[in-house]
Parts: structure tokens; sequence; C-alpha cells
């Protein structure tokens, strides 16, 4: 069964607003909005992104939960395993699965799911959580089964029939500290922090965007493809 962290970050996060800025941006690359699909959408955050840009946006998710809350905030939802989407096949001009295949047993799958339901020249966004040294309790906890490197999340989508366009490392500068942190945590992290430190993490992750720092090590892992014409 797929299991997909439901403690989504609040939208004032550090970490949540650094990755609906990775989205946004990415967003902005593809042209005019159609339609997209929210693989594991958790609480509805990137589709609300989504939608914010003008996309016509079907969530998924297997926790009926999750897509209870994706529906309270106005996000078209549906209960469904990420491993066998109930769409038809090239219906999506976009796919976005953030943090979603950390958490699924059969990611190969999952991807390929992800790739059938795209038409041909759709796009793929997906970011992964990367580098076993980071591997901790909290991964644990969030109910993940694997952290990436590069060239596992690269065959991945590979392996989906997709065509890599791009991988870049997310949370560089921020690396150190984040290492540091897991290891002496004992599971989720809950401790609030105090709105000037939260303003500071996500002034650092601003800055790392304007920096060339995409292929040190990170955190985090965004992958874009897509499905060849």
């Amino acid at each position: 069964m797929q299991t997909i962290d439901t403690r989504a970050p609040a939208d004032g996060h550090w970490w949540s607003r650094a990755r609906r800025a990775v989205l946004t941006r990415e967003l902005r690359r593809l042209g005019e909005p159609a339609h997209a699909l929210d693989i594991g959408a958790s609480d509805g955050a990137y589709s609300r992104v989504l939608i914010a840009q003008g996309w016509d946006v079907t969530a998924v998710d297997a926790d009926p939960a999750a897509v209870a809350r994706c529906r309270a905030s106005g996000v078209d939802a549906y209960e469904a395993d990420a491993r066998w989407l109930p769409l038809p096949s090239g219906s999506f001009d976009l796919a976005v699965a953030f943090g979603t295949f950390a958490h699924v047993d059969d990611d190969g799958l999952a991807a390929w799911e992800m790739a059938r339901v795209l038409r041909p020249g759709g796009v793929a966004l997906v970011s992964v959580p990367c580098d076993l040294a980071l591997w901790s309790a909290h991964d644990l906890t969030l109910g993940r089964v694997r952290r990436y490197t590069r060239d596992a999340l690269a065959l991945l989508v590979a392996d989906a029939g997709l065509v890599l366009d791009f991988v870049v490392n997310l949370n560089v500068l921020l690396r150190p500290l984040v290492r540091l942190r897991r290891h002496r945590v004992h599971g989720w992290e809950t401790r609030s922090r105090r709105p000037s430190v939260n303003r500071l993490l996500t002034l650092t992750l601003a800055a790392e965007r304007r920096l060339p720092l995409g292929t040190l090590p990170g955190t985090t892992l965004v992958a874009r493809a897509h499905r060849p014409d």
C-alpha cells in the first residue's frame, strides 16, 4: 500500500515555501497552462499553486483524509494509489509528484503510471529526498522507504519511458545543518521555528536559487522530464 506523508509543513513553513517557489518557477517555463495531475497531493499545497497559475488540476492521494483536506481547500481530489491511476492514458499535459515516490514500495510502477497518463510531449516534475547519509528516524517516521541518488532518479525516469531534461539539488547551503540535526532527533521534528528563524531559512533558500549550486550535494532532488512525441 502506498503511504504518503500527510503531515506536510504548513504553507508558511520555510521548506514548504521553497518547494512551492520551485514549482512556480518551472510552471512559468511551460507556456500556456492546461491539464495537470498532482500525484500524492497530501494537503493540496502544490495543487493550489497549479490552480493559481491557471492550470486545470486533478489531485490523487491514497489517504482518504488527504483527499478530504484537498477537497476542503477547493481542490478536485480523488482517492487513488500512485501505482494504479484510474485515469485515461495520454490525458494530462503535466504531472507533478513532489515527495511521492520515496513513499512507494514499487516506485518504478508509479513512475510508469505517471508517464502513461501524460500526453506525448507532456511534462513530469518530480522531487525526491536524496543522499543516504541523511537517512534517519525522520525518514522512517514520515513513511519513506528510500532516499535517492542523482543516478537512481535518472534511471527511474528513463525506465518509465520519459526523457530527462534536468536534475538539480535543493537545500545545498543548509545540508550540513540538516545532517547534524537529523541525527540528533528521534522521529518527526515537531519543534516549531521562531518567525525570525523561519524567515532566515526562507531567505537562505531564496539566495541559493540565485547561485550555481545545483550540482552540489543537497537534501532534495528535483527533476523535469517529458514524454517523447
